[in-house]
């Protein structure tokens, strides 16, 4: 049995603006044209310092493609109420540094490049070999 398609998260970044407008109004537009169901938010930043419970609803959710800004904004985001989303589970398209098209290309094709930053653990870094050793 094959995994399901991703859930896709849009946000608006309405607040901060730190977002092109071009950029995102395209990838929205997009979206709405091409009949995949997907969530769309106003703002994360909000959602997230409001303690938004769909944040964590959304990450609980599997596989998800998140077109916002940086990935690790994304997971702090998240991470802050609670809701840390899944590292290999979960691919965050920069729409402060990608293109409406490449966005949109992520988000239509039907693999996934998980891309949130993982913090190695000291017990992990303790068990990695030494190569001077």
């Amino acid at each position: 049995m094959s995994d399901p398609s991703p859930r896709t998260l849009y946000c608006h970044c309405q607040y901060a603006q730190v977002v092109p407008k071009d950029v995102k109004d395209a990838v929205l537009r997009r979206l709405c044209e091409s009949g995949v169901a997907f969530d769309a938010v106003a703002d994360l930043c909000e959602m997230s310092a409001r303690r938004d419970p769909a944040l964590k609803q959304f990450a609980a959710s599997g596989t998800v493609k998140i077109a916002a800004c940086f990935p690790r904004a994304v997971k702090g985001l998240f991470h802050q109420c609670d809701a840390d989303l899944s590292a290999d589970k979960t691919e965050v398209l920069n729409m402060r540094t990608l293109t409406a098209d490449e966005i949109c290309a992520r988000l239509a094709a039907d693999d996934l490049f998980p891309n949130l930053p993982v913090r190695e653990t000291k017990a992990a870094l303790a068990a990695t070999p030494n190569p001077e050793a």
